[in-house]
């Protein structure tokens, strides 16, 4: 795997300087300053500031960026963009540019995913714009909640992993989810953050089962890993839908 983090500065580069370009700082300069390392961070910089993101943001996260996160982001892909929801996906390790091995898009497939946007899925790295940009981080660990978190403090009550959105979000109602994009207006950016501090808002009133808020990786494992994995996921995927129809729909 590529095992290069966006922190971990190569030979010749500074810490702050690596920072401020894996963070694109916020112009378009800086956006195009990673060009000293061609093809790496690209399509994640680029993918990270389009004209079209002014629409609410679901970013999913895991590993490498071709199993879990991407299987999350095509599922909710398939009946959030409807809304007018952007999803997408990254990695913290990104095995960048490789697309899903054969297992995940056979199990993608099976649960209904349109073939051309699971052969199109490349991988691509976390950068500190995507999770800026985002209005809900669903992560598929603790581990990459906590990376995610780490890029930007000020993003904790809008990351969480997707098993731990579905637990926190069973404690509220649609009607109390609606409640809470209503007051925050008729921007759908706002709606989307508002209900999701409404889940965060749950954190506490409900102790956590050691690792039943990850989704098991199945990456070089079992065709039984793989659908455990998937069993894992999808009704997360399900109450994520719940919770932002309520808020957009």
């Amino acid at each position: 795997m590529i095992s290069l983090p966006p922190s971990d500065p190569p030979a010749g580069i500074s810490r702050r300087e690596w920072r401020r370009r894996t963070a694109g700082a916020s112009t378009p300069e800086n956006t195009q300053s990673s060009g000293a390392l061609p093809g790496l961070f690209a399509s994640a910089e680029s993918a990270a500031a389009r004209p079209e993101d002014a629409r609410p943001t679901i970013l999913t996260v895991c590993t490498g960026n071709i199993c879990r996160s991407p299987m999350a982001e095509i599922l909710l892909r398939r009946t959030l963009e409807p809304l007018g929801v952007h999803v997408h996906s990254a990695g913290t390790q990104a095995l960048v540019d490789y697309g899903m091995p054969q297992p995940a898009q056979d199990m993608a497939r099976a649960l209904g995913a349109d073939a051309g946007v699971v052969d199109a899925h490349r991988a691509r790295y976390l950068i500190e714009p995507m999770v800026q940009r985002a209005d809900l981080i669903l992560t598929m660990s603790r581990e990459h909640r906590s990376r995610a978190v780490q890029m930007m403090p000020r993003s904790l009550r809008r990351v969480f992993t997707i098993r731990e959105f579905a637990r926190l979000a069973s404690t509220l109602s649609t009607e109390d989810a609606r409640a809470a994009a209503d007051a925050a207006g008729d921007g759908p950016r706002e709606r989307l953050r508002a209900v999701a501090l409404a889940v965060a808002d749950q954190r506490g009133l409900s102790e956590p089962v050691a690792d039943e808020d990850d989704v098991i990786d199945p990456y070089r494992r079992s065709q039984e890993i793989y659908e455990q994995s998937a069993a894992e996921m999808t009704p997360a995927v399900a109450e994520v839908d719940r919770i932002v129809r309520a808020a957009l729909g």
